[in-house]
């Protein structure tokens, strides 16, 4: 079971390293094809709304599909997106190149954290969904940079390459170590949609989009407002985005065991936590060493949100959590445009560098009263019980703890 929660992780990890590379590349990017870097930005884009498609889209589709066989059917998929981006000549092609990459993304994320879910016992099934995300966050402190380092000695597309070996090793990893998970007698794309029709989905979704979109507006300004306010050199800010990964690695080894305690409230203390810190850190944003320190801290709470909100999705759409599993990354890659686009409008309304991270504690506390919402309806219920698993998965998961 470690050997097929790694191989998860790789995945994830490749995952991470080839959404976010891409951002310390454009410049590159822009030259070798011959456009602006702010219309190579919209490669990014491309690969958000590849991720905000393909969750829901590729899901539905394998709803009927073995887990097992889905994962690699999936991650041959991530593997010729990121081979198409290193050999596309034009701008057109990259981009398509690059939706096609982020297609499998969310459905990744969201069979794989089913799948970790059921290689243990219930009340270990967030620790299990946690390490998954350990590749995510490794990815921000070692792939990222390793990436944007590659790419800048040898040229763009060798970064692109590079995931793609990094695919293959995933499934490789993925064929040997992840055992082979039936899919249950009632699952199908209507089924797995009926779910995503529980209000407590979408209240789970709104609040990743809003609670996760106070964490955005902050890490998308990050490096202007570092080198604008705190005083740090453009050279040193990669060092600093490491140190936000180291941060965000943290909250998630401690997000699993608290998940698994108590999932409302580490949720709660989560969202209550960041939106603190990112008003901590508009005043301390003008000093390097507290800047730092508060950094970390945001990287951790905003990873400390992430387990407990996927593994809220899985338990209220109960024996159909694959799609909203899924559609979680969706609502993550939602969050991210629109805590970009609320930060940029705060800078661009003449409020300062520093005003991004106002704007993220609002959307914080807005994320907050979300989830308190969807506390209070359950209330009196046991519709909180947080697994994914089938009766006899659940059962084989006991036996082999004991």
């Amino acid at each position: 079971m470690p050997l097929a929660l790694l191989a998860l992780a790789v995945v994830a990890f490749g995952i991470g390293t080839t959404e976010f590379a891409t951002m310390g590349l454009l410049p590159q990017i822009a030259d070798g094809i011959g456009v602006s870097v702010p219309q190579a930005g919209n490669i990014v884009s491309a690969y958000a709304l590849g991720v905000v498609v393909g969750a829901p889209v590729l899901t539905g589709i394998g709803a009927r599909i073995p887990h097992k066989k889905l994962l690699l059917l999936l991650s041959g998929l991530f593997v010729v997106g990121n081979v198409a981006s290193a050999l596309a000549p034009g701008f057109g092609l990259l981009f398509a190149a690059r939706f096609l990459a982020g297609l499998p993304h969310g459905a990744l994320f969201g069979v794989g954290a089913v799948v970790a879910s059921r290689l243990v016992a219930p009340d270990r099934a967030a620790r299990a969904v946690s390490k998954m995300f350990l590749g995510l966050t490794i990815a921000n402190i070692v792939g990222v940079p390793a990436g944007t380092a590659l790419g800048q000695q040898l040229g763009w597309r060798s970064a692109y390459v590079a995931v793609g070996v990094i695919g293959v090793v995933a499934l490789v990893a993925l064929s040997l170590f992840v055992p082979h998970q039936p899919r249950g007698q009632q699952t199908g794309v209507r089924h797995e949609l009926r779910a995503m029709g529980n209000r407590q989905v979408v209240i789970g979704l709104a609040t990743a989009v809003v609670g996760f979109g106070g964490f955005f507006a902050v890490y998308s300004y990050l490096v202007p407002m570092l080198t604008h306010l705190t005083g740090l050199s453009d050279s040193s800010t990669t060092l600093v985005l490491a140190l936000y990964g180291v941060g965000m690695t943290l909250g998630t080894l401690v997000a699993g065991p608290l998940t698994d305690r108590a999932l409302r409230p580490t949720l709660y203390a989560g969202l209550a936590l960041l939106s603190s810190a990112l008003v901590v850190f508009w005043f301390t944003v003008h000093s390097t060493v507290p800047a730092l320190v508060t950094i970390t801290f945001i990287g951790a709470m905003g990873a400390l949100i992430t387990t407990p909100v996927q593994m809220l999705l899985m338990a209220k759409a109960k024996d159909a959590p694959t799609m909203a599993a899924a559609s979680n990354h969706s609502a993550f890659n939602l969050a991210n445009a629109g805590g970009a686009w609320l930060g940029g409008l705060a800078i661009s309304a003449g409020w300062g560098w520093a005003s991004p991270s106002l704007v993220g504690a609002g959307l914080g506390v807005a994320g907050l009263g979300l989830a308190f919402m969807g506390g209070l309806m359950d209330r009196g219920s046991r519709s909180a019980v947080i697994t994914g698993a089938q009766p006899e998965q659940v059962a084989a998961a006991q036996s082999q703890r004991g």
